[in-house]
């Protein structure tokens, strides 16, 4: 299952989504075990499917964009939430070092600016 279609089911959709690619593992080990298993390649492909569901899921309830259920993209609505510390973090950063030079005053101390001796 691509990431562009998991994006788009909605959250009991992913649930079940969920419980159903946990249990073709499940029974894809048991038949490994039992050497019944001819596709040994659906092993990886369903962990993958699982951990695309999780990260979705992990993504809407961090609040990342990009990751809202499929009811919430048709709405219109602007994002008013806060920035996440780090965010406000980095764009501080920026800020300071983005001062411009005439604003930094040259503070050097009268031992340092003296010529040495010989």
């Amino acid at each position: 299952m691509d990431i562009d279609k998991v994006r788009a089911l909605t959250d009991g959709e992913l649930e079940d989504q969920l419980k159903e690619a946990k249990q073709d593992l499940w029974q894809a080990r048991f038949q490994l075990n039992t050497r019944q298993l001819k596709d040994y390649s659906s092993i990886p492909q369903t962990r993958r499917t699982i951990a695309r569901i999780l990260t979705v899921q992990r993504e809407r309830l961090d609040g990342l964009e990009g990751a809202q259920p499929a009811a919430k993209l048709n709405e219109d609505t602007e994002d008013t939430s806060t920035p996440k510390p780090r965010r406000i973090a980095r764009i501080l950063q920026r800020e300071r070092r983005v001062e411009p030079a005439e604003a930094v005053e040259e503070t050097v101390p009268a031992e340092l600016d003296a010529e040495p001796e010989a």
